[in-house]
């Protein structure tokens, strides 16, 4: 029986009022009529949307300096257009939760160039590497979401900036903060033999229609998109993903995945079950966006991704919502994705549909540089190409090289430090920025995963086995840590001596449904499972070597995980 029904005694002189029944606590929907602030963050976007600050850059901040900036532009909207405030050099790990923004942060900007697909042309490429050079520092890293992304930028280089990257195409907008950032897209897309149908008209609609434009510059937290014929992106980690299928009536088309997304609270996106047309893909990308503009949580930022919503709703619901109220119409069911037989990566010499090749090869961690970027433009200018593409693994492609060139341009490469035949652990190693620049990061990651290369290809040459390893400065996971066969979440640790020293917590096992045969889950976590930055190549090799020795025949990486005795992992 409900509280409020149960009669006062008589005589009861304490008797109280009935009690209203509580409402459900608000999430901040506005399709519910939720649109009060619940946070700073929100409020920030309210006061003023914020594609708007760039007029505010390009009149004031790049004339006055950084300290003219308001710090709701500096730390929030700054974002919109791929500026955040990189971490001040000598700042340990051990104060990062603890100082203040304004003392962790310096006076230059880490910047991301949007290179949505990954395609670059050749012009793109040079006026990519002169930015570099000559306001970056030479820094110009490749990220797992197919950016460029600078350091040491000043606000005041950033009208000069956006000047040159717009004269041949790019740009920084929605390169950050909560909008609809990069798309990512096949490497391969429009020459690879595989492919059925090429989606980059798709993209192209999308970034033309979408991005920059305010109905959607106002989530309530990042969207992260890809759309790939070929199973080579990471689609399960997207909040929307298109992935390519033949449906037996009506032909090349896309599935739909939704609610993907790792970080603290990992989730991979799930089938909603329909079958698309290419035409479509941008109408009904724009109603998921829709979705979750509207319906998304936005009271707090930890639970205010779209996969939480997609969890709480169920794949139907989200389904009916979509059809109904943003699409009118109802959308075709289709078949689920054939998976590869197994995972594709690019790298490589590969033939294209017209039978030129493409060639891909491997910085080691993604990191390059503008000189070598420069060096990059001159080798495939040389080899009568005109067309590079990024990856979403930190990689990069030559597209479109006669056949009889294809050696000279693995020489090539090489020389200025690209590697197209690379070791299994060059090829299968990736590591966010870390804590060289990243405000958020506990760990170096970068320096750390060169050093954890270069001794794994001295000691271990010749291992016959693809293992990922993913190395994250801190919880959030912008390496996929949770979903690398070795994910390496950056901590603090307890060294030998006692004390406090960089280290990671270990994840084992995990990947995605790239093939047939994988089944798609996060990376065990054993109890106590960590090891010392210092200590972590001797870790990774020791588990290497006990796989090989271990391994039955065919057996992966993530089988022989779950398979094996914790002590085996340890």
């Amino acid at each position: 029986m409900a509280v409020s029904s149960i009669p006062a005694r008589s005589g009861d002189s304490t008797a109280r009022p009935a009690r209203a029944p509580r409402k459900p606590r608000g999430e901040g929907q506005w399709a519910l009529g939720h649109r009060e602030p619940l946070n700073p963050n929100e409020r920030i976007k309210k006061d003023d949307d914020p594609l708007n600050v760039r007029a505010r850059i390009e009149t004031i901040y790049a004339h006055r300096g950084f300290a003219s900036i308001d710090p709701q532009d500096l730390r929030g909207r700054f974002r919109w257009w791929g500026l955040y405030t990189q971490r001040k050099a000598g700042i340990d790990g051990g104060r990062t939760a603890v100082l203040e923004p304004h003392e962790l942060e310096d006076e230059f900007f880490m910047l991301r160039v949007r290179i949505d697909g990954g395609q670059l042309s050749l012009a793109q490429l040079r006026v990519i590497a002169d930015i570099s050079r000559e306001f970056a520092r030479d820094t110009a890293d490749i990220t797992d979401r197919q950016n460029i992304q600078y350091h040491w930028i000043r606000v005041e280089d950033m009208p000069e900036i956006w000047r040159r990257l717009e004269s041949v195409g790019l740009q920084t907008t929605e390169a950050c903060g909560d909008c609809p950032r990069i798309v990512l897209g096949s490497p391969v897309a429009g020459v690879a033999r595989e492919e059925v149908l090429d989606p980059t008209p798709a993209i192209d609609e999308i970034v033309s229609r979408y991005v920059g434009d305010k109905q959607f510059s106002n989530l309530p937290r990042k969207f992260k998109t890809s759309i790939s014929w070929l199973v080579d992106t990471p689609y399960e980690s997207n909040d929307i993903a298109f992935l390519g299928v033949d449906h037996p009536e009506h032909g090349p088309g896309f599935d739909v995945w939704v609610g993907g997304g790792l970080s603290t609270n990992p989730m991979l996106a799930q089938r909603l079950g329909v079958w698309v047309p290419l035409a479509e893909v941008p109408d009904v990308w724009a109603g998921v966006v829709g979705i979750f503009r509207d319906y998304g949580y936005r009271r707090l930022r930890n639970r205010a991704r779209l996969k939480f919503l997609v969890a709480d709703w169920g794949v139907e619901r989200f389904r009916e919502v979509l059809e109904k109220e943003y699409l009118g119409r109802t959308l075709l069911d289709g078949p689920a994705p054939v998976l590869p037989s197994k995972p594709v990566d690019h790298v490589g010499v590969h033939e294209q549909a017209d039978g030129r090749h493409y060639v891909g090869a491997a910085p080691v961690v993604g990191r390059v540089s503008g000189g070598q970027l420069a060096q990059l433009a001159d080798v495939v200018e040389a080899h009568g190409s005109d067309r590079v593409r990024l990856t979403p693994y930190q990689k990069l492609l030559v597209l479109d090289v006669p056949s009889e060139r294809t050696e000279s341009l693995v020489d090539a490469l090489r020389g200025i430090g690209l590697e197209a035949r690379p070791s299994a652990w060059r090829r299968g190693t990736m590591a966010c920025t870390g804590i060289e620049y990243c405000k958020l990061a506990i760990v170096e990651t970068k320096a750390r995963g060169e050093e954890l290369v270069a001794r794994l290809e001295q000691r271990l040459r010749d291992f016959d086995a693809d293992i990922s390893i993913h190395i994250n400065g801190c919880p959030n996971a912008c390496a996929r840590t949770q979903v690398a066969d070795i994910g390496l979440k950056g901590q603090l640790v307890v060294g030998p001596d006692g004390r406090q020293v960089e280290g990671f917590q270990v994840h084992l096992g995990g990947g995605l449904g790239m093939a047939q045969g994988q089944t798609a889950g996060f990376g065990r976590k054993l109890r106590g499972l960590k090891t010392t930055a210092d200590e972590l190549p001797e870790y990774v090799e020791r588990l290497a070597r006990r796989y090989l020795a271990g391994r039955s025949t065919g057996e992966t990486f993530a089988n022989w995980v779950i398979r094996v005795d914790e002590e085996e992992l340890r």
